[in-house]
């Protein structure tokens, strides 16, 4: 196994971290030269993390099986009244069961 470092991986992730603390510090930079957060961007600030959940769960829920989807649904309702590790638990206990009842 040759172990040696490309330039071209090496510059690869060193552009990557740049523009990963270039984008996170630029936020910081951006949100403190407001006195007061205009109500746009405090609407669009409250908008993310639905966003990040539907970027992260929704390619998994039109690609997966049966068992997924019904992890997925099972974890949602959960969520809806318990806090998120029970809802994690339920998730998993719902793709391990569909697997094991319907074999997939």
């Amino acid at each position: 196994m040759d172990l040696s470092l490309e330039p071209t991986i090496v510059w690869i992730v060193l552009a990557a971290a740049v523009a990963t603390f270039a984008t996170r510090i630029g936020g910081y930079v951006l949100i403190a030269r407001f006195r007061a957060i205009p109500p746009r961007v405090e609407a669009a600030l409250n908008a993310v993390p639905a966003a990040v959940l539907t970027t992260l769960f929704a390619p998994a829920f039109f690609t997966g099986g049966l068992e997924i989807k019904l992890a997925m649904i099972a974890g949602l309702l959960v969520s809806l009244r318990y806090p998120g590790l029970i809802a994690i638990v339920a998730g998993w206990a719902t793709a391990m069961i569909a697997r094991h009842v319907f074999g997939l």
